[in-house]
């Protein structure tokens, strides 16, 4: 049996392409700016490779971001005491940031830049992200076991939650479309 789509009367018409190059005269959704935060994982680099193609395709800007999170105890305040990076690991955070920005112009993204940012990394991103006007933010997600994630939380799914633009989660084991 032939499954059948209903369609409104007199939709049958031709439709007239538009100016803007669509068949039902809506504009391309267009994204101009996109945030990808890194850790350098698998995972993250898996974003990127999404976020790089899109802005390929669109023309669209590239900035990455790397949060370093410190992992001290909190003071009296409760707020996180301030923490010392070193300075090899700051050097080892911009040698990869700068190997993906020589990535993305190499593969034709002619506007692609990085930044560096210390605190929570949840809170850096959405806080970048009002402060830059992205319109999206290309990020990874581990793909937690429900316990681990229970425990854990996921800062992919708290800036979902919490940003200012959609957020375009990739997960790392799961289907690729590019």
């Amino acid at each position: 049996m032939k499954s059948q789509i209903a369609t409104p009367k007199g939709s049958r018409a031709k439709k007239k392409r538009s100016v803007a190059g669509s068949a039902d005269g809506r504009r391309p959704i267009a994204i101009q700016k996109i945030l990808v935060p890194t850790d350098f994982s698998p995972a993250s680099k898996k974003a990127f490779s999404y976020a790089l193609r899109l802005a390929e395709e669109r023309g669209s800007e590239i900035t990455l971001l790397h949060v370093l999170e410190a992992e001290t105890p909190l003071m009296s305040t409760g707020r996180p005491a301030a923490a010392a990076f070193s300075k090899q690991e700051l050097t080892h955070v911009e040698e990869g940031l700068r190997a993906l920005v020589d990535f993305a112009q190499t593969a034709g993204v002619a506007d692609a830049a990085s930044i560096v940012r210390t605190g929570v990394a949840t809170h850096e991103i959405i806080e970048a992200a009002k402060e830059l006007d992205v319109d999206l933010i290309v990020i990874a997600t581990h793909g937690f076991t429900a316990s681990k994630h229970f425990a854990l939380g996921g800062t992919a799914e708290r800036v979902a939650r919490a940003a200012p633009c959609p957020v375009f989660v990739v997960r790392e084991k799961e289907h690729d479309f590019i």
